[in-house]
């Protein structure tokens, strides 16, 4: 009997709405197998790339103290209490300095102030708020139950304790019974605790700061960092006298002593208690460029530097971080960032760095810590046949005038400028450009503006070179 096609009967309307849906089922099961064979593939793609490429380990490990990264929380307000500090931990910081403890003090109100620069807020961060204003016993227990819930992160307990002998052993034995790794001695504290002689008053004198650390050192079973003032005109004499006294490391810089403006309406400095103000403690990033340099000295001297160091000062970023790295920190503390934009900035810290790592091929941190240090020298060693033209990018160049304004203004007059119709156009003088960069820093385009060198001469020679050959000076 001859076999009827099902569709045979089927209006010629019907058997292509059939045909259509056969087809799209031929594409349906085409499509899955696509996509798993693509899922595959991706997977052995993926696992490929992982053996053949390792992302570069950030993990910490200072003075035996590890953490998962090297970003800890500074001593200070984020680190006052238990709730911060898991908030915290929960958002990946690696460790945290607690807030200072030391005898019950009573704090004021107001208690900060900044300065806000070219449309930014807290360019500089100043504070007058003491050490810790709860309870010891409090605070040891939070400390307690901070270690027990992340045993992985670092917790260092901040310290400042009356200036006696037997003050600072009996914090130090408290502090360690909670299961802390570390300490960290407030030798900086620029306001409040320096009239009791405690703080900076330690800092800025280093045998005073020498016969503390003596102290802890009888006593602390935790490595034990100090932490040097930046009110001084060189930390390296205190920091060579904590070192001799036996301290594990140190950290810089604490906040610099500072009136961060008045106000013209009450007259009153700011913060403002009760028509009064005090010098305060500055930080964030307007302070950054004197932590490096600080912390460069540190990482010269030949005693100093055979410590490790936690390096503070207006770290916002991952390159920040990672600059305060190259030039001898071996991690780093952050606070004002973290104030101004919540715990979650660490993220971004340890992506950024990781990737930087990668594209350079650094797999641990201790491949660039201090990788910088040598390549800052003194002024007379520099080298004088060295000499840099400034170049405009005619392309890229908006003609806003800035580079010529201040070159003509306040520089060399190196810059000519040919009056045009819609605009005007700038050029170097390269006989005149002298290398200043300060077109370049002027400019809001970037690459606009580069520096190409033009070496005077093609071999080195220094200052002191130059005048033991009685070579000519300028010739103005």
């Amino acid at each position: 009997m001859r076999t009827v096609d099902p569709a045979y009967k089927l209006s010629s309307t019907q058997r292509c709405l059939v045909k259509d849906l056969l087809n799209r089922q031929t594409l349906l099961v085409a499509s899955w197998i696509i996509i798993e064979y693509c899922i595959k593939n991706c997977l052995l793609l993926e696992h490929s790339l992982q053996k053949k490429y390792i992302m570069a380990d950030i993990s910490s490990n200072f003075l035996g103290i590890k953490s998962p990264n090297p970003f800890w929380l500074a001593s200070a307000p984020p680190t006052d209490k238990k709730i911060n500090v898991l908030r915290a931990f929960e958002s990946g910081w690696g460790g945290v300095v607690w807030k200072t403890l030391g005898s019950q003090v009573k704090n004021v109100s107001s208690r900060y102030s900044a300065v806000d620069y070219g449309g930014h807020r807290v360019m500089g961060f100043n504070n007058i708020e003491l050490i810790s204003d709860r309870p010891l016993e409090i605070n040891l227990k939070e400390i307690a139950e901070c270690v027990r819930l992340f045993p992985d992160r670092a917790m260092i307990v901040s310290l400042m304790a009356d200036n006696d002998r037997k003050s600072w052993q009996d914090i130090i034995k408290k502090v360690e019974d909670t299961g802390a790794h570390g300490l960290e001695l407030n030798f900086g504290c620029p306001h409040g605790m320096t009239e009791r002689g405690m703080g900076a008053a330690v800092g800025q004198d280093p045998e005073i700061a020498r016969m503390v650390v003596e102290w802890v050192m009888e006593a602390a079973t935790l490595p034990v960092i100090t932490k040097l003032t930046p009110n001084v005109h060189s930390v390296v004499p205190a920091g060579r006298a904590v070192v001799e006294a036996g301290t594990n490391a140190l950290s810089l810089i604490n906040t610099i002593q500072s009136v961060t403006g008045v106000d013209l309406n009450t007259l009153v400095p700011n913060p403002y208690v009760g028509g009064k103000s005090v010098f305060g403690g500055y930080c964030g990033p307007a302070v950054k460029p004197i932590a490096l340099k600080f912390l460069t000295t540190i990482a010269q001297d030949p005693l100093t530097k055979k410590v490790p160091v936690s390096g503070i000062g207006g770290i916002s970023t991952w390159k920040d971080a990672v600059e305060f790295m190259l030039l001898g920190a071996s991690n780093v503390q952050v606070c004002t960032a973290a104030m101004k934009h919540g715990f979650r900035i660490v993220e971004d810290m340890c992506e950024g760095m990781n990737n930087w790592m990668d594209e350079k091929g650094f797999t641990k941190l201790e491949d660039f810590i201090g990788k910088s240090v040598a390549n800052i020298t003194h002024w007379e060693d520099l080298d004088i046949n060295f000499h840099v033209i400034a170049k405009i990018d005619q392309d890229k160049c908006i003609h806003c005038g800035l580079c010529y304004i201040a070159c003509e203004d306040t520089s060399h007059q190196s810059i000519s400028l040919e009056p045009g119709n819609p605009y005007n156009t700038y050029t170097i003088k390269e006989e005149e450009c002298v290398g200043c960069n300060l077109c370049k820093l002027m400019c809001p385009v970037t690459d606009c503006i580069t520096m190409e060198e033009h070496r005077v001469a093609p071999g080195y020679i220094n200052w002191k070179q130059w005048q033991a050959q009685g070579l000519p000076l300028n010739d103005h």
